[in-house]
């Protein structure tokens, strides 16, 4: 990252009078000769300008932050020393001395040690909303590096449960990220959890069911669930696994049982807390199967409570095949697009919106006229809409009906996006720059990328095609898919950018694909910021913009490629809040 000479220090304009409107100050001057003001301007604005100074020094800051290696990322990629904070947004970015100026009797004062300061990290696609509802009560094998640990979790969890309680590994793990490079066995589950049902799921692929968990589900003995078929032969695990593609695994996993209400909520703060100490403060969140309107309830409590510490955008997933325009004609009714605060706003439709549309690689032409109508619908509305698409070979259906849209009703502005699509090629992505489309591109190969190798050799080294997209000023975003079919951590998916090695450490993607570390890191804020309309808010580290940002325990942009995965954040701040900390800042405030 080049670091240019420091740019003069940017401060706040002055705060109005409180309370006064235009009109209430312009009354002042009310019987006031025009002579008279002019005299009085004359002689009282040069003394304004020398006053400003001591005005800006009267509303001291809430937080200073000095002795920082201050990433702004901004367009001049500054880099600065210190910033200051008032009101939830920076008021002071320049050196610890400029930076002084703002500090007052209540000002909180840190001395980040000459550590790294970034943008808050903001994941331009995750799942968040569910992963967080069950976090409390799941099981996570997210970054076990042998089956005995992952086992020593389910142990862990058992001796937690109450007697009989279900043990649920809902994804996020590969059989990759075991050292014995296998998935864990039906008799390693029951001899860790003997007294109670575990259900485990890999991706939307797999699962394993131990024998109470399928009787507590009815499944007679020797038979499969619903949706579920025997895996193909020689299949990794043994005896248990079963296979099933999205849906059907949707369909089973909602038949487990729900976490309450009070699950939900401990559930969202913890997960919230955890990406916190990763250094997020933001995500776009596309929905997904398996959770109904009423499960926002509890992100919407601690909305109301003022207790969100990630900044929420989310879209609503179809979930009612069939009906999926009256379904979001129904739930929007009283939910304009754009609708909320800089905490939590509603953000469109997607990543479902029709069941025919859904991972269809052949749509006939009933499919693509109902999918039509819908699109032209949100497009009447100014919607902004995201789309799951996987395959470059199909993804002509989808764009040709935007297309045809756009000449009929103008979609350029509106900020829709594709998720996923990593082999997207050069004209599919120059036909998404015409559309004014976002692409969000996650770690998806991290996980997946041994198998990609397997079955698209050489091709898999342009997956995704980043630099690609890069070069063609596609609007690109990054995120993690999370939390079950990848890993939540912002930071191993920055690693896997970078270095295009899979979780297993097998290289992949070429140079021509690998941005920078200043360039992912950009991805990771401003530009996930650019897909809920908030990149002048928020992605960089400016005057006049939403406080959020994390001190690292590390430098992202210094130590070797293998260790950033492991970066997390000793100091979380989201709107000017601490919201999390470790060693040496202490416990954040509550």
């Amino acid at each position: 990252m080049r670091t240019p000479s420091l740019r003069a220090l940017r401060v706040a304009a002055p705060t109005p009078l409180q309370g006064a409107t235009p009109t209430a100050r312009q009354s002042r001057f009310r019987g006031v000769s025009r002579s008279a003001v002019a005299l009085a301007a004359a002689f009282l604005l040069p003394v304004a300008a020398l006053l400003l100074p001591v005005a800006a020094q009267a509303q001291p800051a809430d937080l200073i932050v000095t002795n920082a290696k201050v990433a702004t990322l901004d367009a001049a990629s500054t880099v600065a020393q210190a910033l200051a904070v008032r009101d939830g947004k920076i008021v002071a970015v320049g050196t610890a001395a400029q930076v002084r100026a703002f500090e007052g009797a209540g000002t909180r004062s840190v001395d980040a040690g000459g550590r790294t300061l970034i943008p808050g990290l903001i994941d331009s696609h995750m799942h968040a909303v569910r992963a967080a509802l069950s976090y409390s009560t799941e099981v996570n094998w997210i970054d076990a590096g042998t089956i005995a640990e992952a086992m020593a979790r389910v142990r862990a969890a058992a001796a937690r449960a109450r007697p009989g309680g279900w043990l649920i590994v809902a994804g996020g793990w590969t059989e990759q990220q075991f050292a014995e490079r296998r998935r864990p066995t039906m008799a390693e589950l029951q001899e860790a959890a003997p007294d109670n049902p575990v259900y485990v799921q890999l991706f939307y692929e797999a699962v394993v069911m131990t024998p109470k968990a399928l009787e507590a589900l009815g499944v007679p003995a020797g038979s499969l669930p619903a949706g579920m078929k025997a895996p193909p032969e020689g299949t990794d695990g043994g005896p248990g696994w079963m296979a099933g593609d999205i849906v059907g695994i949707s369909a089973l996993f909602d038949k487990l049982p729900k976490p309450t209400y009070d699950d939900n909520l401990a559930g969202t703060r913890a997960f919230f807390s955890e990406l916190n100490r990763l250094g997020v403060t933001g995500l776009v969140d596309p929905g997904g199967f398996s959770i109904a309107p009423s499960q926002y309830a509890a992100l919407f409590e601690l909305w109301r409570q003022k207790a969100l510490t990630v900044r929420v955008a989310y879209s609503i997933f179809a979930q009612k095949p069939g009906t999926e325009l009256e379904e979001f004609r129904d739930l929007t009714q009283m939910l304009p697009m754009g609708f909320g605060d800089d905490m939590l706003r509603f953000n469109g439709l997607g990543e479902r919106l029709t069941i025919g549309m859904y991972n269809n690689n052949f749509p006939n032409d009933a499919t693509r006229e109902k999918f039509y109508e819908l699109i032209k619908w949100a497009a009447a509305r100014k919607m902004t809409v995201t789309i799951h698409w996987l395959e470059n070979s199909s993804v002509d259906h989808l764009l040709g009906l935007y297309e045809r849209l756009n000449r009929e009703v103008p979609i350029t502005s509106l900020r829709w996006s594709i998720a996923h699509l990593d082999d997207a090629s050069p004209e599919t992505l120059a036909r998404m720059k015409a559309l004014g489309m976002g692409w969000t591109m996650q770690d998806a190969m991290y996980f997946q990328g041994d198998r990609a190798l397997k079955t698209r050799g050489e091709a898999a080294r342009r997956m995704p095609p980043i630099g690609t997209a890069l070069r063609a000023g596609v609007n690109l975003g990054a995120g993690t898919d999370a939390h079950r079919v990848a890993s939540y951590n912002p930071f191993v998916a920055i690693r896997w950018m970078l270095d295009g090695k899979t979780v297993s450490g097998q290289p992949t993607r070429g140079p021509d694909e690998t941005p920078t570390r200043e360039q992912a890191l950009r991805l990771y804020t401003a530009g996930s910021a650019w897909f809920s309309f908030d990149e002048a808010k928020r992605g960089t580290l400016e005057v006049g913009k939403l406080a959020d940002f994390a001190v690292l325990d590390q430098d992202v942009f210094t130590v070797p490629l293998e260790r950033i995965g492991k970066t997390v954040s000793l100091m979380t701040v989201v709107g000017g809040k601490v919201v999390y900390t470790a060693a040496p800042f202490g416990a954040a405030p509550h």
